[in-house]
């Protein structure tokens, strides 16, 4: 077991929003991060590493290089109390401050070298591939069709979704122009249907696939970018069951704490904060509670009316479409095309991304990861 030591700060989840804080509060308490893997990735970067596994070396970071001063526990959190954390390895942790950031259900795996393998995977099944079927026309299904087909214009892309429209956490004008925009590529896009390529009599070999509305879509190779389950089951049955809502989401105040709890946060997208679940959200979140909780370590009980408040946000959402173009929703208006594809960095925040979490830079390499 490892025991409190009376500042001892437990983060629960390495993703984009654990890390960060894990790493602006390890200077500042005694920091423990419990995660099943063990690096943190950097998602924005997932569908370009698709195409060029290269460009990923350097999103997928080994915990251990930017967290100098804290422990890692590489496991998943089954079970906690108002005091410990159980693990999958049958360790426990002691917290003085529990931060939940388990976001959503993940299978990754647990080493680095097999995470970049998978991209390798990717790779080359899109190369090998005539065709390919993309299940879910949210941001994720749509940025991966676009990055297929403006790599290699000669596949055929067909995208299956289950709403009436693409990209549903943004408006109709939004979602007009991105089918559009799809269309002139080639991209067949079908709304309202849906494929369950996890039925049973479903093998990952089958290149022919059946829709809900009954049209047969050939392809040699598919990609599931429907959204994940919130990764909350192991909180319902603790006694923080009463605070995860009917959605699975942690119900949280204004500084981002569960319920009446002095020292148990929550950050990320298992919050019921009502904004989109985006990374640069996440990583409010993460800033939010950091300010928190140096205050609560330093100062205990006669800090708190000095804690900071997170207000929920309406941000520009901005989807990448390949290389060149990307799609915009700004306050007063919708833009696609080169303008704010030029706008939004080639490298996909990457650069920013590693200063934020203290990592060197490389320059040279950084500019050629995403050159055209």
């Amino acid at each position: 077991m490892l025991r409190s030591t009376g500042d001892r700060v437990v983060i629960v989840g390495g993703g984009i929003a654990g890390a960060l804080l894990a790493r602006t509060l390890q200077n500042h308490a005694d920091v423990v991060l419990i995660d099943p893997k063990e690096y943190f990735e950097i998602p924005w970067a997932n569908l370009r590493a698709k195409m060029e596994p290269a460009a990923v070396e350097r999103t997928v970071i080994p915990h251990t290089e930017y967290l100098t001063n804290a422990k890692v526990v590489t496991a998943s959190a089954v079970g906690v109390d108002d005091s410990v954390v159980l693990t999958s390895v049958g360790c426990t942790v002691a917290y003085d401050f529990l931060v939940v950031a388990t976001g959503r259900m993940c299978n990754r795996p647990q080493k680095r070298e097999e995470r970049l393998q998978t991209f390798e995977q990717d790779k080359a099944r899109i190369a090998s591939a005539e065709s390919v079927l993309v299940v879910g026309g949210g941001p994720i299904g749509v940025e991966l069709a676009a990055e297929i087909v403006m790599g290699n214009p000669e596949k055929r892309v067909t995208i299956v979704h289950g709403g009436p429209r693409l990209l549903m956490v943004m408006g109709e004008k939004a979602s007009a122009k991105a089918l559009e925009w799809l269309r002139s590529k080639n991209v067949t896009v079908l709304l309202d249907q849906t494929v369950d390529v996890a039925a049973a009599g479903v093998s990952p070999d089958d290149k022919v696939f059946t829709t809900s509305a009954g049209e047969t879509v050939a392809a040699d190779c598919h990609f599931v970018c429907t959204g994940r389950p919130i990764a909350s089951g192991w909180l319902r049955d603790s006694f923080l069951g009463d605070h995860v809502d009917e959605n699975g989401r942690v119900v949280v105040d204004e500084h981002l704490r569960v319920g009446k709890l002095r020292n148990v946060f929550a950050i990320g997208d298992i919050t019921d904060v009502p904004e989109a679940k985006q990374g640069y959200l996440a990583q409010r979140h993460a800033m939010v509670v950091s300010r928190n909780l140096k205050l609560l370590v330093k100062g205990g009980e006669s800090r708190e009316h000095k804690l900071h408040r997170y207000k929920a946000s309406k941000v520009n959402i901005t989807i990448t479409l390949g290389r060149r173009d990307a799609l915009s929703e700004l306050p007063f208006m919708t833009v696609i095309g080169h303008l704010p594809g030029a706008i939004k960095p080639r490298d996909h925040f990457i650069s920013r991304t590693r200063r934020m979490m203290g990592l060197k830079l490389s320059a040279r390499h950084d500019q050629s990861m995403f050159r055209i």
